[in-house]
């Protein structure tokens, strides 16, 4: 009996199906011989078989192709109508800001304070220091 190996990373199990499909072995096989190693959980039998595609047309990497992060829910839009509010109220806090804005997560708005106003020069040190204690 072979020693199992728990959980093991996505591009390991990829880099022995590159290497299993170069000795031409059929995906039925690899697919077999990886649950045999790694458990029922490790990759379904279509997964396997879109890998053996996948480096059957050229595919070299293992490795995830990078995906493009989640769109930024900050604007130009959105930040203008913080820092309008900021200016009816120079006294502000995030929490005010969050009754605000309540469809906007607090932590969203604290980094359009900081990042995109405090950064820009709408305000000086110590008013960013206040807003920086008064988020915790």
């Amino acid at each position: 009996m072979f020693k199992t190996i728990v959980d093991p990373a996505d591009y390991e199990v990829r880099s022995v199906i590159r290497v299993l499909n170069a000795k031409n072995v059929k995906p039925a096989k690899i697919h077999r011989q990886l649950v045999e190693i790694n458990g029922k959980n490790v990759m379904t039998d279509g997964m396997v078989r879109k890998w053996v595609r996948q480096f059957n047309d050229g595919r070299t990497n293992v490795h995830d192709e990078a995906r493009s992060e989640r769109p930024s829910v900050v604007d130009d839009g959105l930040v203008a109508k913080v820092n309008e509010k900021i200016h009816e109220n120079r006294r502000f806090t995030i929490r005010m800001l969050c009754d605000e804005f309540p469809q906007i997560s607090k932590i969203v708005l604290h980094e359009i304070v900081i990042n995109h106003l405090i950064s820009a020069g709408l305000t000086f040190f110590a008013f960013k220091t206040r807003i920086t204690e008064r988020i915790s």
